[in-house]
């Protein structure tokens, strides 16, 4: 595994980073056993993967990863985040300074640490300006708790207001081959004001793995049907002739389809890593392969066809 610089900051991260979500167990994805997300854990340190990405919001992800890593801390880069909270079935935006202490202490104790290397704003609160949030994080860090800060689903002009009130690591927006503009749309101001990039949703919540032959037969309460929103009708459509392409490439490469949909993400100018979830060992080692992956302009041409 060859392992990237995080922006300006120390941190050296695998360009593929295991995406703590579909661990947590909750009706986005289904339960998750105490086994698998530690047989999910295990097979990501086997492979390198050395990016571990969660947060509060993710059931019970926090725990199971944290009971995952005991005694094996120091070989990760630990990131989780603040700013969503649960209120009864709907999901609430806080960047409170007391909710974001408060999900920092939690955090810190279901991960059994001291201190995140990574902390990040999950989404930006309309109640809360951006700049508030941020001097609470960067008390934070002065305490020790957290490393480097973070924003996730970002613009760009967000992003720079975020760059003129403290140094920031990283921006986590979505970005896959069926969702590009997410990611796009930050890029270029990553590179010129050196903030690392971290891509997640590259699978598209599992259909660019080319596993999906018809439309599924989904819970309401799945992320996949509030989401991702390419799992109906003609955005499905258009997915799964994607994921086509993706699968296609894929063997002609001789490697899982997980592996080009990661690639094509990693190549885009100015990505340090790209997130991919995972419930199973098998998936891991799948998407690990995206890190070896190299693909030609006419290979990434063949796989944005139509785009």
């Amino acid at each position: 595994m060859q392992y990237r610089r995080l922006g300006q900051t120390e941190l050296y991260i695998s360009p593929v980073g295991l995406g703590g979500w579909a661990l947590g167990g909750t009706n986005d994805w289904g339960p998750c056993s105490e086994q698998s997300a530690q047989e999910t854990v295990a097979a990501a340190l086997g492979a390198g993967i050395n990016l571990l990405d969660t947060a509060p919001i993710y059931g019970q992800s926090e725990e199971l990863i944290g009971r995952a890593l005991q005694g094996r801390r120091q070989q990760v880069v630990l990131a989780s985040k603040c700013g969503l909270v649960k209120n009864g079935s709907w999901t609430d935006h806080d960047l409170r300074p007391q909710t974001i202490i408060r999900q920092l202490e939690d955090s810190l104790s279901r991960l059994k640490t001291d201190y995140l290397d990574l902390y990040q704003i999950h989404y930006p609160d309309p109640k809360v300006p951006l700049e508030a949030a941020l001097e609470t994080l960067a008390r934070l860090r002065e305490q020790g708790k957290i490393r480097y800060i973070g924003l996730c689903n970002v613009g760009e002009n967000e992003l720079r207001r975020a760059a003129a009130v403290c140094p920031v690591a990283s921006v986590q927006n979505e970005f896959s081959l069926l969702h590009p503009q997410k990611g796009q749309a930050v890029l270029p101001a990553c590179c010129e004001l050196g903030i690392g990039f971290i891509g997640y949703g590259t699978l598209c919540g599992g259909i660019l793995s080319g596993k999906y032959r018809k439309e599924p037969n989904l819970r309401r309460a799945d992320a996949r049907n509030y989401f991702y929103k390419c799992y109906r009708g003609e955005a499905f459509l258009e997915a799964s002739q994607t994921a086509v392409r993706v699968k296609e490439l894929a063997k002609q490469k001789q490697v899982f389809a997980p592996a080009v949909a990661g690639a094509w993400v990693l190549e885009q100018a100015g990505v340090s890593g790209v997130l991919m979830g995972a419930r199973t060992a098998e998936q891991v080692r799948q998407n690990a392969q995206a890190a070896q992956v190299a693909l030609t302009e006419a290979e990434i041409y063949f796989l944005e066809k139509d785009k």
